[in-house]
Formats: structure tokens, C-alpha cells, sequence
């Protein structure tokens, strides 16, 4: 039973959760902090469960569909559903049971009616992006769109409306994401071009694709510079974005046309870092100033 649970927990990258989280309560404590805003801590638990829910089942969609392509490709033979250590039916069980999770988790915020009437439309954009790389090369910002909806998602939890600052904070998701899915893909390149996936570095080459993705990460500074001037934050968050800067240039310091080798250490370590900085330095900032 435990070692099952420890294989769904690998299957969905459990540990990556530390990516889109973080932006989701830092989003939630900017809109607690709006006039007429009211903490409660059934908000806080919901959020954290349609967070954990709904990436649960777009991680569990995403091995179902790509499983015979993982197969295929010996950096992702040893998955759990082509090694045989989940069966195919446990794997839809378990993504059925998370997306009606999801869904059902919006209640918790009600009288707030946006979560729940949004919550299927969502979650069919979360699952769509497991077929991304059947149709398009930019599947990599399809991945960055889908996590960009957490603060988002996150702000219509506490206050039921839209509004200018968790967008701004998703655009920064949207870039960040976006550069560090591409460096990503990079490992795959040579087998995505065989198996007819589409992705940037198989359609452009490893050397244009790392020079996307520095674009993309200048431009998640850019969107960082933004939320600060939107969100009225103050000088500790304005330091922490040249803090940021500097680990994107040592994160592409890493990964080098002719050297993968370090993809995993740009991949987690370094985005685990800013993920959790940005929360930290966002919450500080607020308090302090």
C-alpha cells in the first residue's frame, strides 16, 4: 500500500508542485490584503487542495497519453506506467477521482460562485495540454498558460472577481515557465524529431531554442518589474527581482548547447529557489512595507 501511494507520488512529480504554489499563495495574500478582503482559513484549504487536486490529475492525464511515446524514449522508459509498476486502470481511477476532486473542492469557497462556474473549463485547459505536442511547438507555453491560472485562480478564490495583479503575477508564470519547459525539452530533442512531437528545440535546434528561452526569461523580469510597479510592493521585492535575474543567467550558465548534462539542476533546484523567493520576498514585503 505505502510503496503504491510512493508510486502516484513519483507518477505526478508530487515534488514539482513547488513551482505553481507558491505564486497561487502569494497571489491569495495580496488579495487578503485588499480592502474588504477577509482571511479565512476554509480559503487557504481550498486553495492548497484544487491546487494539489487539479495538478494531480493534468500529471496523471498527461503519463496516460504519452505513455507508449515514453516507452520509446529510454530518459523516460523507467516511468511508472511503461515499467509496469501502475497499471493503465489504476491511472485513469486516479485521475478520474482528482479531476472530480477538483471540481467539487470549489464549493469550499462558496458563496463565491466564479471558482465553481470556472472549474471544468479549467480543467479541461490543464488536461489539453498532455496532446500540445501533437499539433504545435509551442506546447512548452500551453504548459506556462496552464500554471499561470494558479494566481489567478487563486485571487478568484478570495475575492470572486478578475483583476489587473494576479494576471501580472500569471505573466510572470507564463514566461518564466515557458523559458525553463523549453530548456527542458532540449533532452528530448533528437526523440521528439523521431517520434513526430513537436517542440521548439526538435522544430529549431538546441542553440535557437536556449536563445528563445533567455528571451523568454528577459521578458520574465520585464513582468516581475510590472507586478512591483502594479501591485505597489516595495524595495525588498524590488531586490529580490535582481536576485532572480542573476540565478536565470546562472540557470542558462548551465545548460549549454553542446552540455546538457545539467538540465535537472536548472530545472529544479534553480526554479525551486525562485519559486519559493518570490513567495517569501512578496509576503515579507507586504509585512515590512
Amino acid at each position: 500500500m505505502l510503496q503504491t501511494i510512493r508510486h502516484f507520488l513519483e507518477l505526478i512529480r508530487f515534488s514539482h508542485t513547488v513551482f505553481a504554489l507558491p505564486f497561487a499563495l502569494l497571489s491569495a495574500v495580496l488579495a487578503w490584503s485588499q480592502p474588504g478582503s477577509q482571511f479565512r482559513l476554509r480559503d487557504l484549504l481550498g486553495i492548497l487542495i484544487c491546487m494539489v487536486a487539479a495538478r494531480s490529475a493534468a500529471m496523471a492525464f498527461n503519463r496516460l497519453v504519452d505513455r507508449r511515446i515514453d516507452a520509446d524514449n529510454p530518459r523516460t522508459a523507467r516511468r511508472h506506467l511503461p515499467a509496469g509498476l501502475l497499471s493503465v486502470r489504476s491511472v485513469v481511477i486516479f485521475t478520474l477521482l482528482m479531476s472530480v476532486l477538483f471540481v467539487a473542492s470549489t464549493t469550499i469557497f462558496l458563496p463565491r460562485r466564479l471558482p465553481l462556474l470556472l472549474a471544468v473549463p479549467v480543467l479541461l485547459f490543464l488536461l489539453g495540454y498532455s496532446l500540445s505536442k501533437r499539433f504545435t511547438r509551442y506546447c512548452h507555453y500551453w504548459l506556462s498558460a496552464a500554471l499561470m491560472l494558479s494566481p489567478i485562480a487563486a485571487w478568484i478564490a478570495v475575492r470572486d472577481e478578475f483583476a489587473l495583479v494576479p494576471s501580472m503575477l500569471g505573466a510572470v508564470i507564463f514566461f518564466w515557465v515557458g523559458g525553463f519547459d523549453i530548456l527542458y525539452a532540449c533532452q528530448d530533442a533528437e526523440s521528439d524529431r523521431q517520434a513526430r512531437l513537436n517542440s521548439i528545440p526538435a522544430a529549431l535546434g538546441i542553440p535557437a531554442a536556449l536563445r528563445m528561452a533567455f528571451i523568454s526569461h528577459l521578458l520574465t523580469i520585464v513582468m516581475l518589474l510590472l507586478l512591483w510597479k502594479t501591485a505597489a510592493l516595495g524595495p525588498l521585492f524590488l531586490g529580490g527581482i535582481v536576485l532572480i535575474g542573476l540565478l536565470l543567467l546562472y540557470e542558462h550558465w548551465l545548460v549549454r548547447p553542446d552540455d546538457l548534462t545539467r538540465v535537472n539542476i536548472a530545472f529544479f533546484n534553480v526554479n525551486a529557489i525562485i519559486s519559493f523567493g518570490i513567495l517569501l520576498l512578496g509576503c515579507l514585503d507586504l509585512w515590512i512595507f
